[in-house]
């Protein structure tokens, strides 16, 4: 924890105490929140987070027991926060990243390029050149097209077929509609590959982002064995890397995995005010100062994710409950958060926590209505 303490993007920065006495952690995070709230110096008027750092850590040390010798490369697309970056970095995690903001973004905190995978399957010319020129020298690629570019752009670059396989329907988001090569593909882009001198070093998969069935990884470790045989075949260097699955008889495979909303999402607390309010008879409805165009986005992009709000107010708890709905603070009849919630009475000036609100969330924020979290402060926590 010391390390993390330490980290770009942590050090330098308050960390606060989460109270020892709660009942869990999440009773923890809220009992900082009305702290935070109560303090009044200066008055804190405006949504804000808070990241449990100690609770980065843990997630990290469960990863290496659980997955012991597969390294994380955390997606940095989840949630960029400094503070979590730095966090992981300093832990030993390294880094999937999109494009060259997110590439810059990890290199900051000293961070170096061979702890960067550039996972984006179909990239712009000059993103290419931009990683040849800092020394980010693997990426994935998923057609021919894309194996002209990085010939031409870096072509000492390390390569990484992406395959398109199936997550059974049971996946959050389905990102094989969008990247992967079919199986029929293989063969001609481990050709491709060849002939432009590239050196095809594994294979990677995405079974879909928050599969909840293991088995979902059956047939795409089966699918990239079969990359791995057919190089092969065709006489081509031996592949070493595979993101994510392993070959018992291939002991040389390094395998590496790219999380994302593990690291991120549980960390992750949201405290929002509420600054109006509406009673109809029974039904109460309340505006918070975020909604579905800022961190909470979730509820309409996760569709089986429905963020339920616990008050901060301490004279809130074990009175009478009434159906509440909850709207975020943009125009639009849609930015509703929770509907029929059933919700102790609030005050305009009370606050709600939202937690387990680290992934995709802030980061795909927008502007509309002049609403916008990007500028959203962040306390970082821990217990020790």
């Amino acid at each position: 924890m010391r390390a993390v303490l330490e980290a770009p993007g942590v050090k330098g920065h308050d960390v606060l105490r989460l109270p020892c006495d709660a009942a869990n952690e999440k009773e923890a995070v809220t009992g900082l929140v009305r702290r935070i709230v109560a303090a009044n110096d200066p008055p804190v008027t405006s949504a804000f987070s808070v990241l449990d750092l100690g609770k980065v850590a843990e997630l990290f040390a469960a990863w290496r027991r659980g997955l012991k010798g597969v390294p994380p490369y955390y997606a940095v697309k989840c949630n960029p926060n400094p503070a979590l970056l730095g966090a992981l970095a300093a832990l030993g995690s390294g880094f999937d990243c999109f494009s060259p903001a997110e590439m810059d973004a990890v290199l900051a905190l000293g961070v170096a390029p061979d702890r960067i995978i550039y996972a984006n399957p179909c990239k712009p010319e000059p993103h290419i050149a931009y990683a040849a020129s800092v020394g980010v020298n693997v990426t994935t690629f998923d057609s021919v097209e894309e194996v002209g570019k990085i010939k031409r752009f870096h072509p000492s670059c390390k390569l990484l077929l992406r395959l398109k396989v199936s997550d059974a329907g049971e996946a959050l988001d389905h990102l094989g509609t969008k990247y992967g090569a079919l199986e029929e593909e293989v063969v001609p882009l481990l050709h491709a590959a060849r002939s432009a001198g590239l050196e095809v070093t594994g294979v990677a998969f995405h079974v879909g982002s928050a599969v909840s069935r293991v088995g979902a990884y059956d047939a795409a470790v089966k699918a990239a064995r079969a990359v791995f045989d057919a190089a092969a075949a065709l006489g081509m260097p031996p592949m070493r890397v595979l993101d994510i699955g392993y070959f018992g008889d291939m002991t040389d495979v390094e395998v590496i995995g790219e999380p994302g909303r593990y690291f991120a999402q549980t960390p992750f607390t949201l405290a929002a005010r509420v600054f109006g309010k509406r009673t109809r008879g029974q039904v109460r409805e309340y505006w918070i100062d975020d909604g579905i165009y800022d961190t909470l986005n979730c509820v309409v992009n996760i569709s089986r994710y429905v963020p339920r709000p616990v008050p901060v107010v301490a004279s809130a708890c074990g009175e009478t409950h009434h159906p509440s709905t909850v709207f975020g603070p943009t125009l639009n009849p849609l930015d509703v958060v929770v509907q029929g919630y059933p919700l102790p009475e609030l005050r305009i000036g009370d606050w709600m926590v939202f937690h387990d609100i680290g992934a995709y969330t802030t980061v795909v924020s927008t502007n509309f209505n002049g609403f916008s979290a990007s500028e959203m402060k962040t306390y970082l926590a821990s217990s020790v």
